[in-house]
């Protein structure tokens, strides 16, 4: 059991598969002004890239996600840049799905170093993490309890475009688990911006703090008080 701080209460998120890419192109240094014929631009090689990845993003499905960032650029202006490198996350619905992506960021990708004569290394340095599995039974102890103190939790399905990935989906596919959201800012506030932080940091996350770990507390109370629920929570991982 995990809570994660939102602008709302939610008895889930829409976790989807991640993989984490770093990405480094190859080129060749040459003053920029005296002889650029020499040279071969790795930032270029990078830029066009990320530009077809970006053109990529309008044929992908809607429960997919590619971002990156530049992590380098280059050294001076006067100097073709010899390397770029880039940090990517790639998220699909599942596993499956997320190969399949992969394949075609890698392509998007290596075109720019085809491009402009470069060469392009790839590596995905952690595991991939899997989708969340949602546990009807365990999601609706969770929101009894809420309403107990006055909190009201939707149903993940108001709220489709709520995305993310977590490592606890790796472990959702191994045991019944329980994933809400708890509000920790003003609805609309988005997650993961200075103004979600000053909330957080405040009264708002203060009181999701103590109200989340109460939460997770009853319903285990919950849960050993009625063995039958955790059969039933066991019986939605087991389909």
């Amino acid at each position: 059991m995990m809570v994660h701080p939102a602008d709302v209460d939610l008895n889930a998120f829409w976790a989807i598969a991640i993989q984490e890419l770093h990405v480094d192109y190859h080129g060749r240094a040459a003053h920029a002004a005296a002889a650029a014929h020499l040279g071969l631009n790795a930032l270029d090689a990078a830029v066009l890239g990320y530009m077809n990845v970006a053109a990529l993003r309008q044929h992908i499905a809607g429960n997919e996600r590619v971002h990156g960032i530049f992590t380098h650029g280059g050294d001076k202006p006067n100097v073709v840049p010899h390397r770029a490198s880039m940090q990517w996350y790639v998220r699909s619905g599942n596993l499956e799905s997320l190969e399949a992506l992969k394949v075609r960021v890698l392509a998007a990708l290596e075109a720019g170093a085809a491009a402009t004569g470069c060469t392009m290394t790839a590596t995905w340095p952690t595991p991939a993490y899997e989708d969340l599995i949602t546990n009807g039974p365990l999601d609706a102890l969770y929101a009894a309890n809420a309403a107990t103190i006055g909190r009201v939790v939707e149903d993940r399905s108001e709220r489709p475009q709520f995305m993310g990935s977590t490592d606890m989906g790796n472990v959702s596919h191994l045991v019944p688990s329980l994933h809400p959201m708890i509000g920790s800012a003003p609805e609309g506030v988005a997650i993961h911006t200075a103004e979600f932080a000053e909330h957080a940091g405040g009264p708002l996350g203060d009181a999701a703090v103590i109200d989340g770990a109460l939460l997770m507390a009853l319903t285990t109370v919950d849960l050993w008080a009625n063995p039958s629920v955790i059969a039933s929570a066991n019986d939605v991982l087991a389909r």
